[in-house]
């Protein structure tokens, strides 16, 4: 087997790969700045517009076009009426927690008790942190409403460094794919729900910990999941699809240096807060299991067609259980596919599951999705079919919010809103569909056809089986580079 060394020398050897002479819908869209790269187009290390730094460029102007999507609700919708910050798609809820969650009056997240509804802060301790700094520099006076769009501004441009951060670490994630990257950087949904919530920290964490990953890093990729899992609840799922790939691989020491690293983190940012504000740091963990069915989910299709509540322990119950099954099924997929399946399929597959069978989906939740559809799916046909109907959801809640708020009912109605859902839910299943396709038949799948295993794998990465299962898995072995053998083994097993 190859070292480390030797393969890396032979990756960054290889020609990168240019979506514009593999993607038909990505020539097409070309058009628009010049056509295809030609063969003399510059490499990643040549010229100061490298591929990052273009990635990065257009990740800041998308973001800033999402910023001025907003600008109808900072100027006024925010702050008058209920139902203008729908009718323009433009709500957010940094200003209003600014207000809602003591902020705007100098109260500690998890120590002070809140006013309002809601006793404590019912975010996840780092998450509570990027809140409290953020109003820590809002030196803002005068009205209200001054301080809130000034909350909202800082949030913003904190919020962009974090979409900067997860272009980058997309387009290097994949060695020689970096021009992958402009799918996150030009995702619509992306651009619409990126000021909406403070999603998009853990998102960088993740992006991050996933290019650490990639560069054999297990315990630094630990450490980020980690701090990631104290932002937001979903990335400690990465390490499922890792803990199945690594025992196909035999690399048990590699992940458990990532667990252990991952849970140490956790536990630094965590326990001071869990010792001295217990009341304040379980409230997250507690609202979400109280949390009723809400917005975005099947579930609600479900309540409102049949106009019967269901009690929100049998949805904890029965959400578990369909969690549970479909990480059955993507463990039996794991094991048992033909070749081992790249770690940025199984990520998306596994969070995308856990999306689909919520009890709420928020409009900004795509974000946790858009990464890890880039690195497991770099076709912009299907990436695009996915976000349009992302976008039909983003329009679709905004648009029944302001038929519930509004006297006249003026907006969309519930039977509307459940096609939105059912749209948003399809487009997901699609993605999902097609990522499972490229497992099965990895003859299809784009990253590999050039000869390429799991850049995205770190110590994954052309390592040979110890372990699988089922009628089509068969070992694999690869040769080292400059020997005589085959790369990658196609076949499957008779």
């Amino acid at each position: 087997m190859p070292s480390a060394e030797e393969m890396s020398v032979y990756q960054d050897d290889r020609p990168d790969v240019r979506p514009t002479r593999r993607d038909s819908v990505a020539a097409s869209g070309s058009e628009l700045i010049g056509g295809p790269a030609g063969r003399w187009a510059l490499r990643t290390g040549g010229g100061y517009l490298t591929p990052v730094r273009v990635v990065a460029l257009v990740a800041i102007g998308m973001f800033a076009l999402g910023m001025v999507q907003k600008m109808p609700c900072y100027n006024w919708a925010w702050f008058r009426g209920a139902t203008s910050q729908y009718t323009h798609a433009c709500y957010s809820d940094i200003p209003h927690l600014f207000l809602g969650r003591g902020f705007s009056e100098g109260r500690i997240p998890y120590f002070d008790r809140l006013s309002g509804d809601m006793e404590y802060l019912e975010y996840p301790v780092l998450t509570g942190l990027f809140m409290q700094v953020a109003s820590w520099l809002n030196v803002a006076d005068g009205s209200l409403q001054n301080q809130e769009q000034v909350y909202w501004m800082i949030n913003a441009g904190m919020l962009m460094i974090c979409a900067v951060i997860i272009a980058v670490c997309v387009a290097r994630t994949h060695r020689r794919r970096p021009w992958d990257a402009l799918l996150v950087a030009l995702a619509p949904a992306f651009v619409l729900t990126a000021t909406i919530n403070w999603d998009l920290l853990a998102v960088a964490l993740t992006a991050a910990a996933m290019l650490m990953w990639s560069r054999g890093r297990a315990g630094a990729f630990g450490v980020l999941i980690g701090l990631a899992t104290a932002a937001k609840l979903y990335p400690v799922l990465l390490l499922g699809p890792l803990l199945l790939l690594c025992w196909r691989a035999g690399k048990w020491r590699e992940f458990a240096t990532a667990a252990l690293a991952a849970a140490g983190a956790w536990l630094v940012v965590n326990l001071p807060v869990m010792v001295m504000a217990p009341e304040g740091w379980k409230k997250f963990y507690t609202f979400s299991q109280e949390r009723q069915i809400d917005f975005g989910s099947f579930w609600l299709i479900i309540t409102q067609r049949t106009g019967e509540q269901i009690d929100v322990g049998r949805v904890n119950t029965y959400a578990t259980l369909l969690m549970l099954l479909a990480c059955a099924g993507i463990a039996a997929l794991a094991l048992g596919a033909p070749r081992r399946p790249r770690f940025a399929q199984l990520a998306f597959l596994v969070v995308a599951a856990f999306i689909l069978t919520n009890k709420v989906y928020s409009p900004q939740y795509v974000l946790w999705l858009v990464p890890l559809a880039a690195l497991a799916r770099p076709r912009w046909r299907d990436f695009l079919i996915w976000q349009a109907c992302e976008v039909v959801y983003f329009l679709g809640i905004w648009m029944y919010l302001a038929y519930t708020m509004s006297p006249k009912h003026q907006g969309l109605p519930p039977e509307g809103y459940q096609v939105a859902i059912a749209v948003h839910l399809l487009g997901t299943l699609y993605l999902c569909a097609v990522v499972v396709r490229d497992i099965l038949m990895p003859e299809r799948d784009g990253v590999r056809q050039d000869g390429s295993d799991d850049p995205s794998g770190g110590v994954l990465d052309r390592a040979e089986d110890v372990f699988a299962v089922g009628p089509y898995a068969r070992p694999q072995r690869y040769a080292a580079p400059g020997t005589e053998g085959p790369r990658v083994d196609w076949g499957r097993a008779p």
